[in-house]
């Protein structure tokens, strides 16, 4: 297990390493650019380990796929703890990086927070177990790039309303580098777990692991 574990540290890192770099100091241009490297490096991340690790870097997306039944249990708590090493060392990275840099906390409404987390890392989720662990989509080449993209169009759908972290261990960086108040990481846990769960108990109860290609 130690080389997935490994992996999924490593693309956690790089994830969490790369929303504090482009979004602490960022001016208005990198701003609006944020998403699309934030994107961007999951994907090459996701290609780089996915064939390794299943390229979760995200323990939302690893409670998925273990409700959806293509995780081990007794990989879902060591996924987890890599996963949160690899934030908590990109915190570290970033703040050696970006000393001496303002950081202005996010301001967030619970209610509206909520919902867009849940809402966007349902779809996170959702298409990860539909394009890296249904059998009709086994083999594809565009699988990181789905992924990817869920993050990119979520973190500018949603950005504004909740910091659009999807995933509890970006939730733990962005509150580490000061971007996210600590009062808000409840507010990520919850609505980023629960709709790791609905995504999973969807794609079971639809049957979609057993739909057939067309």
């Amino acid at each position: 297990m130690l080389p997935k574990l490994v992996v999924e540290a490593i693309g956690t890192f790089f994830l969490v390493f790369t929303v504090g770099q482009v979004s602490i100091g960022a001016d208005a241009l990198m701003s609006a650019l944020a998403p699309v490297a934030i994107g961007s490096v999951l994907m090459v991340m996701v290609y780089a380990g996915g064939h390794v690790s299943g390229g979760h870097y995200n323990p939302a997306v690893t409670l998925a796929v273990w409700t959806r039944g293509k995780a081990e249990p007794r990989e879902v708590f060591p996924y987890w703890i890599a996963q949160i090493i690899g934030a908590i060392l990109a915190v570290l990275a970033t703040r050696y990086l970006k000393a001496g840099t303002a950081v202005d906390p996010l301001a967030v409404e619970v209610g509206p927070a909520l919902v867009a987390e849940f809402l966007f890392t349902f779809a996170l989720c959702y298409v990860v177990l539909n394009v890296a662990t249904a059998p009709a989509t086994e083999g594809n080449s565009n699988y990181g790039l789905a992924i990817g993209f869920t993050v990119l169009v979520g973190a500018y759908a949603v950005g504004g309303i909740s910091g659009g972290a999807f995933n509890p261990a970006v939730a733990i960086g962005i509150t580490g580098m000061g971007m996210s108040a600590p009062a808000n990481l409840w507010i990520f846990l919850v609505a980023d777990l629960l709709a790791a769960v609905a995504a999973g108990l969807l794609f079971k109860r639809l049957d979609l692991g057993n739909q057939e290609a067309a």
